[in-house]
């Protein structure tokens, strides 16, 4: 007979760590998701119902990506948090996830050139490092749902690079004024961020290009004045160096991820966040010797992502592989996954028709949590002390 505290501690899930300056009672953080809910660039009353449904006490939710300007967006009714209404929508998520027992934390993006002349500005070409354009099978999402050929991107020229740079700044301002815990940048999956590390892409010639030190001082540059401004344990970066999506490829990617990895790990930031690579066509196959490399050479907090089962995560924390595991589908289809994952209880099959739709409910609000409730000979963790369930798990866990 195993009591739930016992279960506890025999899940290494569940075994509680200090991030930042955030006590975390589990490790089964929600992904950040793109999930084209937020009409006009708004979060909308449906994020507040799905943010809170997915927070748990002493649980961190990463937020969807953010766009830090009107010329960052690249898919249709994704949010940002460069406007006072955006920071005022975001507010009410942030408040019920906080009224949960849960920390949540505000990603922001520039997508560069992943984008298109209908998601920018008076319809002007989407900005990047390069002038090169992601190539077929990648397509762009229209308003319409059809998809479209990426178009090209106009090169920053040098000097427009430092107001980016502030923009971002800006909008790890904001997401602390909205109540977010913290910020995480997105600098991974070939979006702008990783449009300048990426030698795949980065062609260019000056001190943006070339040299490890080069590509990365975009990168750098971001960080230190998001650490400026709100602190390094608030702050913290996603990066994917084995990722080759939309073309984000390059020469030398261990030795790209060991530079940054590297670097990152001088600043004491609250956590760092890497994909692994579970989906690539580099020819890169094992996972997980190539991304111990930079668990090895962080000295921080380590998130990783990537697929993750229960037992996978069980053992990738056991083992010392990593510190966190971050789940998106997985959590996506299952509002209670924590729990799910301290019983071992079945899981929610998503559908991934709903991903990008609109709708504020099929495939957003509507999955349903476990059909349990637990009885008197049980003792309850304070993770599901107050959720809602209808029928009884027996004692024996």
């Amino acid at each position: 007979m195993a009591t739930a505290t016992e279960c506890q501690d025999e899940n290494p899930l569940f075994w509680p760590i200090q991030i930042g300056n955030m006590t975390l009672n589990h490790r089964v953080v929600l992904a950040p998701m793109t999930r084209c809910r937020a009409i006009g660039g708004i979060p909308q009353a449906a994020h507040v119902e799905h943010y809170a449904q997915r927070a748990s006490p002493g649980g961190l939710l990463i937020s969807e990506a953010n766009a830090v300007a009107p010329e960052a967006f690249g898919f249709v009714h994704s949010p940002g948090i460069y406007s006072g209404e955006q920071v005022e929508a975001w507010r009410k998520v942030v408040e019920a996830v906080h009224a949960k027992g849960a920390y949540i934390y505000c990603q922001i993006w520039h997508v560069g050139r992943a984008s298109h002349a209908y998601h920018q500005p008076n319809g002007q070409a989407p900005l990047s490092s390069t002038a090169k354009a992601i190539q077929p099978p990648f397509q762009v999402r229209l308003a319409n749902g059809e998809m479209a050929p990426f178009p090209e991107p106009r090169k920053l020229a040098i000097p427009e690079i430092p107001a980016i740079v502030q923009q971002f700044k800006q909008a790890a301002k904001n997401a602390i004024e909205a109540g977010f815990d913290g910020v995480e940048l997105h600098a991974a999956h070939g979006y702008l961020v990783d449009q300048f590390l990426k030698d795949g892409i980065n062609d260019r010639t000056d001190e943006y290009g070339g040299s490890f030190q080069n590509r990365c001082r975009f990168l750098f540059d971001i960080v230190n004045e998001i650490v400026s401004e709100i602190g390094s344990q608030r702050t913290s970066v996603r990066i994917s160096p084995i990722i080759d999506h939309i073309g984000a490829r390059d020469s030398n990617p261990i030795g790209l991820g060991l530079y940054v990895v590297r670097q990152l790990s001088r600043l004491n930031l609250a956590y760092l966040h890497v994909t692994e690579p579970r989906f690539h066509s580099q020819g890169i196959s094992s996972t997980e010797e190539n991304c111990r490399v930079y668990r090895e050479e962080y000295k921080g907090v380590f998130m990783s992502s990537g697929g993750f089962t229960r037992e996978e995560g069980m053992k990738a924390i056991k083992t010392g592989y990593t510190d966190l595991v971050s789940y998106g589908r997985s959590f996506l289809a299952n509002p209670d996954l924590p729990v799910r994952f301290y019983f071992n209880l079945a899981l929610n099959e998503y559908d991934r028709s709903t991903f990008y739709t609109s709708d504020p409910v099929v495939g957003y609000t509507d999955y349903p949590n476990a059909n349990i409730k637990f009885d008197e000979s049980v003792k309850v963790p304070p993770l599901v002390a107050n959720s809602q369930f209808t029928k009884t798990l027996p004692s024996m866990i």
